[in-house]
């Protein structure tokens, strides 16, 4: 199959896709973001990658108690693999119970379930019960720490570094919005069983009732998470997400004034993407885009597909003006295995590349016979050649 064939089969399907919703007949115009009173500041869908709006968003910067975001990743990692559970109950250390700032109330030589905790820390935003967690799931929060420095670069935070578990004051202990983006993205998709932890108003400890510091929360229904932040060299930051119909969003914006500034700042980037922007879902991991020619196979074609879901971030009334390209390989040869790679599909708005991602062989096709490679061999010699 030619090019020219498999780039118009494609755009069929494409276009199809494109059509199953309702398209605008007329762009919306799109105003430029508004202004954000912070040191720096994003906003990112989390299914596309996309980042609709920022300011500083790799400035390094002291990320304050949204550390404890890593720290509840970690914990709900080693949830997630079995290693531990939430009515495991933790010994509480006199590190843990010393730790200064905001606390949970947890007691020296008490036992606290790892339930307890992660919500301490979630939602109560408590130091004591992050180094309790820390000691638990490492031995030492210092031991902790290295873990939470190696995940960090697993995940593509290559601007952050982490000296605790807490977010207390530390020359060497960093991150940016960008990054905190990103590590909110995880949260909400590696282990969506325990994002709802992020979404609750209050939690009691200890005959101690505390309210979760997201104010936002009590504000915007569609506001289900994540983290606020806060120390005298920080300023008051904020990590929050919100869900309207099938769009999703993360905010982060650091270095604010107050509690009640970031909580304005971070809803007015919010209002803003999912009043322009929307989020398509292009195409399904495993659904089949087209059948291309093998040649010296058991079959004549590989059925061809996208790996994972494919999804785009753009602005409202534009999904009419999305092109698509696929580039196949000019010639796919037996033997093929689940897997190979086979080309690229690359998908363009207004000359921006919003997707580039391989196209993969969705069957196998094992090689052919003796008979059946020769015979192939001559029939592609003469399609090259009048080609």
């Amino acid at each position: 199959m030619a090019f020219k064939t498999v780039t118009r089969t494609l755009f069929l399907v494409f276009s199809l896709l494109l059509m199953s919703g309702q398209a605008s007949a007329q762009a919306v115009l799109i105003p430029s973001p508004p202004q954000i009173a912070g040191s720096s500041w994003v906003l990112m869908d989390p299914l596309s990658g996309r980042v609709i709006m920022e300011h500083n968003s790799n400035e390094r910067l002291p990320p304050a108690s949204l550390t404890k975001m890593m720290t509840a990743y970690i914990v709900e990692r080693e949830l997630d693999e079995g290693r531990i559970s939430m009515s495991d109950m933790v010994p509480i250390s006199v590190k843990a119970w010393r730790t200064e700032g905001s606390r949970t109330f947890v007691q020296e030589g008490t036992l606290v379930s790892v339930e307890d905790l992660l919500k301490g820390v979630i939602i109560q935003s408590g130091n004591d019960a992050s180094v309790a967690l820390a000691e638990f799931v490492a031995g030492s929060e210092g031991a902790f720490v290295d873990i939470m420095n190696q995940q960090a670069q697993l995940l593509g935070m290559k601007d952050t570094h982490f000296e605790n578990a807490t977010g207390l004051p530390s020359a060497d202990h960093f991150s940016t919005a960008y990054d905190l983006a990103v590590l909110a993205r995880h949260i909400i998709q590696d282990y969506p069983e325990n994002y709802p932890l992020y979404a609750q108003k209050h939690f009691t400890y200890n005959n101690i009732r505390q309210p979760n510091r997201n104010s936002l929360l009590w504000r915007d229904d569609s506001v289900d998470g994540l983290k606020t932040g806060h120390t005298e060299e920080a300023g008051y930051c904020l990590v929050a997400s919100a869900k309207r119909g099938e769009t999703r969003l993360i905010a982060t914006v650091m270095g604010t004034s107050s509690s009640e500034a970031r909580a304005q700042e971070v809803q007015k980037m919010l209002n803003y993407g999912f009043r322009y922007f929307e989020t398509e879902r292009l195409f399904r991991a495993g659904q089949e885009l087209m059948a291309s020619r093998v040649w010296g196979g058991q079959a004549d074609e590989v059925s061809v597909g996208m790996p994972e879901d494919i999804y785009v971030t753009i602005p409202r009334g534009s999904r009419e003006k999305l092109e698509s390209v696929v580039d196949l390989d000019s010639v796919i040869k037996a033997p093929i295995k689940v897997g190979d790679e086979l080309g690229r599909v690359r998908v363009v708005l207004d000359g921006e590349t919003l997707v580039d991602e391989p196209v993969l062989a969705l069957t196998e096709v094992p090689e052919g016979g003796l008979f059946k490679r020769i015979w192939d061999a001559i029939k592609l010699f003469f399609v090259q050649l009048f080609n």
